[in-house]
This record gives structure tokens, sequence and C-alpha cells, in this order.
């Protein structure tokens, strides 16, 4: 994992880099906000899509519900880069416009809109 401090409006955004799948349950993900946090100081990143596994689109398998709420808990703002027009599950659609409409967990597709939601306050 690669990891890129990007400063946006005054705002340190973390972008992580990787060929492979970092988040696959709970603890991998809380595994990675520590390391983002450790090495750069920073409570928001830019994750690219296919570093979640595929199991977190299926919203029926919880995994979603489980790893964002640790993002919300833990106060880690994160916006997830990738192309979703491929998800018919309305569930899915669902929970991406409410996460959207929120202010910790956001699904875009271009890093552009990830650093203009992530450098808000």
């Amino acid at each position: 994992m690669n990891i890129i401090t990007i400063e946006r409006n005054g705002v340190h955004i973390a972008k992580l880099e990787s060929e492979e799948t970092l988040i696959y349950d709970v603890q991998s993900a809380l595994d990675c906000m520590a390391t983002v946090r450790y090495e750069t100081d920073v409570d928001r990143a830019i994750l690219p899509k296919a570093v979640l596994d595929e199991r977190f689109f299926i919203l029926s398998s919880g995994l979603a519900g489980d790893i964002l709420q640790k993002f919300v808990n833990y106060q880690f703002k994160v916006a997830i880069v990738g192309d979703y027009s491929g998800y018919t599950s309305k569930p899915l659609r669902d929970f991406i416009y409410e996460s959207n409409n929120g202010s910790h967990v956001f699904f875009v597709g271009t890093e552009a809109e990830a650093l203009e939601k992530l450098s808000r306050d």
C-alpha cells in the first residue's frame, strides 16, 4: 500500500494506492485506518473501489455496514472512488445515495469529486 498526502483548502487528505484488496473485513478496515493515521496524522482518505473486497457491495453480507460504522465511530472520513454503474441492487443504490448525503462516507466517480467532498469541514 502506498499513501500519498494531498492538501486541499487547508485540509490534509490521504490517498491510498494499492494493486491488492486491502479491506476485506472489519479488522482490515481498522488496520488500514490506523496505518493512515499513524503514517500521515490524517483522518480523511480516498480509497479506490478496488481495495475493497467485492462482498462489501453485497449489502446482505453486512460487511459494508460494519466497516463504514467503524469509519464513522472513529471520526474518519472516507471517499470511495470507482464506477458503480454496474450495480443494479436497489438497496445498494439507496445505501450509496444515503451515504453521499451524509458527512463521513462518500461514493464518488472521480478523485476530483473525492477531494471536493473530503476538503469540506
